[in-house]
Parts: C-alpha cells; sequence; structure tokens
C-alpha cells in the first residue's frame, strides 16, 4: 500500500490535492517555493521538505505537479532535485501539464534510476481539486496506474488510462485546446450580446437551453456575470498550455487557426497583468 507521499506543488489546484489525501490520512511531505502555503499545509499536519530533494527522498509514491516554465527543472534535476532524492521502486507521478519533451526526458531519467513512471496529468479546477472531482489522465504500465488508483480516489473521481507515457499528454493537449477556445467562443458570444443590449443572465439562459449548453459555459457564464475572477484556474497557465498545444501542432505540420487566436487573446490577457486571475477574466480584453 502506498502511504508515505511526497508531494511537489501546492498552487490552486495541487494544494487542494494535498489537502484531501492529509484527511485521508496519508503520511504527506510537502515542498513549493511558497512558504506560506507550505506552512498552512504543515499546519494540517503534513511534514516540511526544504527542497524537491527531501520531499522525495524515503517515500512510497512522489506526485508533482508544477508548471513547466516556472520550476520544472530546478525540482525535477541537479543537486536538490527530485532525482537525487528519490530511491529505486518508488513510484513518480507527473500531474502537471509540460511539454511532450519534458514528459518523455522525465520518464527516460526515471529509468536510469530505476524509478517507476506515470505521466498523469490532471483536468480541473481548484474546485474539482477541494471536492474529489478531478479528471486524472494516465499514461504508463496499467498495472502501475492500478497501483495508484486509490491514493487518486482522494482527490479524483475520474481516472482514465490512454496509453503509454507520452500519451497523456498529448491527450492532454487536447482538453486544454477545447476548454481555452470555449472560453474564447464565450466571451465573444457575451460581449458581443451585450453590446447589442442584452444582460448576461439573459445570454446564458438562452444557451443553457440549446444544444451548445455545457457546464463549463453554466459555471463560468455565471461568474462572469458576476464579475467574479477569483482564481480557479490561472489565465497564466492556460495561456503557457496553449503554446504547448501550437508548439505541438507546428512539430506535426498542423495549423489550429482557432488555438493561434485564442492563444493572441490570452497573450494580451497575461500582457494586461491578468495572468493571475482566472482564465475567464480574458473576457476583460473584449470589454475594453
Amino acid at each position: 500500500m502506498l502511504k508515505k507521499i511526497g508531494f511537489l506543488g501546492l498552487g490552486t489546484v495541487g494544494k487542494y490535492m494535498a489537502i484531501n489525501l492529509l484527511k485521508a490520512d496519508y503520511d504527506i511531505t510537502v515542498y513549493d517555493s511558497n512558504s506560506s502555503v507550505v506552512a498552512e499545509l504543515v499546519n494540517m499536519g503534513a511534514k516540511f521538505a526544504a527542497s524537491p530533494r527531501e520531499a522525495a527522498s524515503g517515500k512510497d509514491a512522489v506526485l508533482y505537479i508544477r508548471p513547466e516554465k516556472e520550476r520544472l527543472r530546478p525540482d525535477i534535476y541537479g543537486s536538490n532535485g527530485i532525482f537525487a532524492g528519490i530511491g529505486a521502486g518508488t513510484i513518480l507521478v507527473d500531474m502537471g501539464t509540460h511539454s511532450l519533451e519534458s514528459t518523455l526526458e522525465i520518464a527516460e531519467e526515471a529509468t536510469k534510476h530505476n524509478v517507476l513512471f506515470l505521466d498523469a496529468p490532471v483536468w480541473g479546477s481548484k474546485e474539482h481539486a477541494a471536492n474529489g472531482l478531478l479528471t486524472i489522465l494516465a499514461g504508463g504500465d496499467p498495472a502501475l496506474v492500478g497501483r495508484c488508483r486509490e491514493l487518486f480516489s482522494y482527490f479524483g473521481l475520474n481516472v482514465i488510462h490512454v496509453g503509454e507515457v507520452g500519451d497523456a499528454t498529448r491527450m492532454k493537449f487536447i482538453v486544454n485546446l477545447v476548454q481555452a477556445e470555449m472560453i474564447q467562443a464565450l466571451s465573444e458570444g457575451l460581449v458581443f450580446g451585450e453590446k447589442m443590449g442584452f444582460n448576461a443572465d439573459k445570454i446564458l439562459e438562452v444557451l443553457d437551453s440549446g444544444g451548445v449548453a455545457s457546464p463549463l459555459f453554466h459555471s463560468k457564464g455565471r461568474t462572469m456575470a458576476r464579475g467574479d475572477f477569483s482564481r480557479n484556474l490561472a489565465l497564466k497557465y492556460v495561456h503557457e498550455q496553449l503554446e504547448l498545444v501550437l508548439d505541438q501542432a507546428k512539430k506535426l505540420g498542423l495549423g489550429l487557426p482557432g488555438a493561434t487566436c485564442a492563444c493572441t487573446l490570452y497573450d494580451q490577457a497575461d500582457k494586461d497583468g491578468l495572468g493571475e486571475e482566472d482564465f475567464s477574466a480574458v473576457v476583460k480584453v473584449l470589454r475594453k
């Protein structure tokens, strides 16, 4: 049974994943560059790690959910990285969204250390994480996925095995593309409708009644109508994920005009200082 867990990455989603594991009486050691959130988890019963190396040492499994640009390489490699501390036979689970190259590189490094590796990015927001409703896309040995199902069940509702290592990252690209474009479409619909004299609630009532109805439109539409852009999924990370999508599409020789347009919009929102807000704040760019 997996009991001693190293957890790296206490951001908007990761924090609540770790809290749910604490509530389930797992022995959790946490690391994050944000000392205040680490202190909060330690006060709830987690153990403190001064480095990724310390968080990974002597564990049954190590979970990390870190952004590609900001923290990935220093947390994984080097004298204080995960691979400096993790033991042979430990399960290492990448639950963030990274480039395919980064995922495969980490998997290769894991093999060199005799570490078991799962490519398992999570899909969902802060609310999903807090309520144990995340979706986990798993790539790797099905038997290894099976060993982690109980652990995952405390923060994830769905565990979908999609193939080999790398395939979960590829599938997450699809999710990120569609999700970002849906919010762009909703933003344009709301702003267009408002300019024609309709209020947002009436527009959403109509959209909810027909073929374009979706849980994302329903939940985000209401918060956008209220002007509530408190962070459930940070805009800056959605922007970063779209850049990864377009980079992968370029390598495939594929043009994605909708994703390109969406990335331009999210890029402008980031430049406007909205990166720390929820990704639905992209509507503010259109309302200027």
